[in-house]
């Protein structure tokens, strides 16, 4: 765990600290920085790890996991935070299981290019991903307009949404933080959680 603000050690942890640490546990049993970025704050860490679990891995997501882990990936790289990329791009070659698809997306995503490797709705929601990260104050009717154009359904685009929006807020609090990937374990998706 590395970043610019202290950060408590397991075994300096007592009380809700510990009780928090040990529900923002990976499937590995550590605690990434990203949450542990948190700990001289707890609650915060609560509320981050709640929203994480919600927005990502709820069993009620329409759209597959793989996709949201590009959106996640797409708005990381939009942000220059190599941690939440890191992370997350490594979940998606797990899940598509395909190298060089995977390499393609990576190429695509990093070039700000999704075009050259998605098309229709996908395409499409990623570029509405990309406006709500670097332009948000844009963001018009017609911008949701061309979602249902594309063939997205209200609640694909609230996914995608919010995948976004939580990723912009996770980038923000690792560059402001400084926190890195040191004595993280990267890419611990399963295909169980």
């Amino acid at each position: 765990m590395s970043a610019w603000i202290g950060m408590i050690s397991d075994d300096k942890a007592d009380g809700r600290l510990k009780e928090l640490l040990d529900k923002s546990r990976t499937p590995h049993g550590t605690v990434d920085t990203v949450m542990r970025v948190h700990s001289l704050r707890p609650e915060t860490m609560n509320g981050h790890v709640t929203l994480y679990r919600l927005v990502l891995h709820s069993d009620d997501n329409q759209l597959p996991f793989w996709f949201l882990g590009v959106v996640a990936s797409y708005t990381s790289i939009l942000n220059d935070r190599t941690y939440s990329l890191t992370h997350h791009f490594m979940n998606v070659r797990n899940l598509l299981k395909d190298q060089p698809r995977s390499n393609r997306i990576f190429v695509a995503l990093k070039a700000h290019r999704p075009e050259d490797e998605f098309n229709g709705k996908e395409l499409a929601l990623l570029r509405y991903a990309g406006k709500l990260t670097t332009d948000v104050g844009k963001m018009v009717k017609s911008d949701f307009e061309a979602l249902k154009i594309a063939g997205c359904e209200d609640v694909e685009i609230l996914e995608v949404n919010q995948v976004c929006a939580y990723f912009n807020y996770s980038n923000r609090l690792l560059n402001g933080l400084g926190a890195t990937t040191e004595n993280d374990v990267i890419g611990f998706y399963t295909g169980e959680d």
